[in-house]
């Protein structure tokens, strides 16, 4: 998703106590950067504007979150809409950590030492294109990644808007031993699938008519 420049961004991450700019020196280590490191860890893949992430985390205080993205302008809205939310619900941002780094390089800042419980993936760019296929998230190469870091039992949980990212990720995850626990290919209408946090994102592409596509996959 491309974003407009913020010049507020860099500045007003550097200042923020849940942004960590040196992320590859904390590999192993992020757990103990948390308020309570013991905690269940979970990391969103491509956290955007923060809509979902500020949401899960302010509601699941016994959980700890990371979400990484790429850009200033994006982590910066992402920033805002977390303390927005956790100030809706009078809480502490003692829970959720957000980061900027290339998540295709993400073996330079996870690794076993870590023990992250799940992987959220949401909304992540398709890669339409045959050749690019090897970008996305929930690609092979991928998938074997987080493996990496993973708990054993662990899970990943996987949104998307887009049939053929949807359906080619099905086979994806097979082909890496990740085994399909649940599925669905209208979110809407499986109203026990999971707890859903519904992002701008996809109220935008429920309103379209187009349905949202869901799984869990279990390492």
């Amino acid at each position: 998703m491309r974003i407009r420049y913020k010049p507020w961004a860099r500045k007003e991450l550097e200042e923020s106590k849940f942004y960590r700019e040196n992320c590859e020196a904390l590999i192993g280590k992020w757990r103990k950067e948390f308020a309570r490191p013991n905690q269940p860890f979970f990391v969103e893949l491509g956290c955007g504007k923060g809509g979902f992430i500020s949401q899960i985390a302010c509601n699941h205080p016994e959980n700890n979150y990371l979400g990484i993205d790429l850009v200033d302008p994006m982590l910066g809205l992402a920033k805002r809409k977390i303390e927005e939310e956790y100030k809706k619900q009078n809480r502490e941002i003692d829970n959720v950590i957000i980061t900027r780094f290339d998540i295709e390089r993400i073996l330079l800042i996870l690794n076993k030492q870590d023990e992250v419980d799940g992987i959220y993936i949401n909304f992540c760019n398709t890669w339409p294109r045959g050749k690019h296929h090897k970008k996305r998230l929930t690609y092979t190469r991928q998938l074997e990644h987080y493996k990496e870091f993973l708990k054993p039992e662990a899970r990943i949980y996987f949104k998307t808007d887009d049939d053929n990212l949807f359906e080619e990720s099905i086979g994806y995850f097979e082909q890496t031993g990740f085994k399909i626990e649940k599925l669905t290919r209208d979110l809407k209408q499986e109203k026990d699938f999971w707890e859903n946090f519904e992002t701008e994102h996809e109220k935008m592409f429920s309103e379209q008519g187009i349905k949202i596509k869901a799984l869990i996959a279990k390492l």
